[in-house]
């Protein structure tokens, strides 16, 4: 009762990135509330699983196995978290605002009356006072996120409905391993008394997936270009550096719109979130919604010819001049230097 959920997400036997990364997250919060982290996995064949996931944390693992369960749908997954979260009552969950979460979880919220913050950034607990009630609420869920364009970061509280929900995109919270020895309990649902038969109304015959063939989150290098790069001839400047010291090529989302790199290499608050040992900043300005995916790198180098530019201000090192200044002279030092 009043306990900590995490949804968590498998695919061929292996439970996502964002899951374990919202673990890690969530054994934090429940020390906080002094209260247990729990975790529920939807699916087929989930014979020791658990395994992956007590390592973080989680004090149990409760097991919905039906070979109806895999793939995902939405009726089915949406009724073995309602019905559950019905009998346990827990007090936050936490989901990845991945597509399956961003499907599955306005679905229970609404279900339960209970209210959805999207895409938050940080997760804290605190407390808040109504003064017009003169009413204080102890150990909300503070569920912090950019809005109105990314202009004002905010903090949203549910006070009274529960549970408290939050969605939070991979890369953005810290995978941490809890205790390699951690052990809690397994606890095995009869998917029969969760789900009904017509939940299975949707059978998908046949499933293709298609990986992503740039893998930004796992490369420890970025060089990233915005629109201040100026074209996307130039782009590929950031292509041979990024050759040349082996790492990887991102984009803003003003580079992308302008048609200057794919999508698939968007770093943002609408792209994917970062945190290499090393991120060089290639004609970025650095508006809150870019700085959201890559705050947490290591080390972040600005190339920009804007001395005021605002990625300057969270660099660790600023180069004021143009790409096609800088660029090739880094090229050059550093074959130099590392022969």
């Amino acid at each position: 009762m009043n306990n900590l959920f995490v949804y968590c997400e498998i695919e061929d036997g292996i439970v996502a990135d964002v899951s374990l990364e919202l673990l890690t997250k969530g054994r934090s919060l429940a020390n906080q509330l002094k209260c247990k982290l729990e975790a529920i996995v939807i699916g087929s064949k989930l014979d020791g699983v658990e395994s992956q996931i007590f390592p973080y944390g989680a004090d149990t693992v409760y097991l919905a196995d039906d070979s109806r369960l895999y793939p995902y749908t939405s009726l089915p997954h949406t009724s073995v978290l309602v019905n559950l979260f019905k009998e346990q009552k827990p007090q936050i969950c936490l989901m990845g605002a991945t597509s399956i979460g961003r499907d599955l979880g306005p679905r229970v919220s609404s279900a339960l009356h209970s209210g959805l913050t999207a895409d938050c950034t940080a997760l804290e607990i605190g407390d808040h006072e109504e003064k017009k009630e003169n009413k204080v609420y102890k150990d909300l869920l503070y569920q912090i996120r950019p809005a109105f364009g990314g202009n004002i970061v905010a903090t949203i509280i549910n006070p009274e409905c529960r549970p408290q929900m939050a969605t939070v995109r991979e890369g953005v919270m810290k995978k941490e391993i809890f205790n390699l020895q951690h052990k809690g309990k397994v606890l095995k649902l009869d998917v029969t008394k969760y789900v009904s038969d017509a939940d299975f109304v949707v059978d998908v015959i046949e499933r293709h997936m298609e990986k992503s063939k740039v893998n930004l989150k796992a490369s420890p290098i970025i060089v990233a270009g915005g629109y201040g790069v100026g074209s996307k001839d130039n782009f590929q400047l950031l292509y041979d550096l990024a050759d040349t010291i082996g790492g990887e090529v991102g984009a803003s989302r003003a580079a992308v719109d302008a048609g200057y790199a794919d999508h698939d290499r968007q770093i943002g608050q609408t792209g994917v979130t970062v945190r290499p040992k090393l991120y060089i900043a290639c004609g970025i300005s650095g508006q809150i919604q870019h700085i959201a995916g890559m705050q947490e790198s290591s080390i972040i180098i600005a190339i920009n010819n804007d001395e005021n530019a605002p990625i300057n201000t969270i660099a660790d090192y600023v180069i004021n001049g143009t790409v096609e200044e800088v660029i090739p002279k880094m090229i050059k030092y550093y074959k130099k230097n590392s022969k």
